[in-house]
């Protein structure tokens, strides 16, 4: 593995990958700065930083950082020995998410359940709820298998890593 580091080129491509996240519904802000801390050489960076670096002021560094905290995309630390806050994103940033998802995901299956059983059976409303119940259902028990698969190949990822 190389050690060389292309700052420029990281900067552009996490620019992009920003914008990406941004298209599929992310606030901007957010999805800049998840970018940001994802590709920074420690995965930490602080809001000072942050904002430097995304020429952006710290109200909306601030409100991103907010956004992600509460997705549990990044996680706030103090920096030892000072009163600065820094913000980091886990290498499992993506797994802790989904996994809160799937607590989601339980939450509205029993809320359309309900739904379902008020609708009225043959109707076209009962159909609806009753194929989204089905799909949420669905997503439920696949990522169950999804995160046994995930655990183990993150293992393998750790146990080759630097090799």
């Amino acid at each position: 593995m190389s050690a060389h580091r292309d700052d420029d080129a990281v900067r552009r491509y996490t620019e992009q990958f920003g914008n990406l996240l941004a298209e599929t519904g992310w606030p901007r802000m957010a999805a800049r700065v998840f970018a940001a801390i994802l590709s920074s050489v420690d995965g930490r960076l602080t809001a000072a930083e942050l904002s430097d670096q995304l020429q952006a002021s710290p109200a909306a560094v601030s409100g991103a950082v907010n956004y992600l905290l509460q997705l549990r995309l990044a996680s706030r630390e103090r920096e030892p020995g000072s009163r600065r806050d820094v913000y980091v994103v886990q290498d499992d940033a993506w797994y802790q998410t989904m996994m809160t998802e799937d607590v989601a995901l339980s939450r509205w299956s029993e809320s359309l359940r309900k739904v379902l059983d008020a609708a009225g059976d043959g109707t076209d409303a009962h159909h609806r709820v009753h194929v989204s119940l089905a799909f949420i259902d669905f997503l439920s028990e696949e990522l169950k298998g999804l995160s046994e698969r995930w655990i183990k190949r993150k293992a393998e990822l750790d146990a080759n890593y630097g090799t």
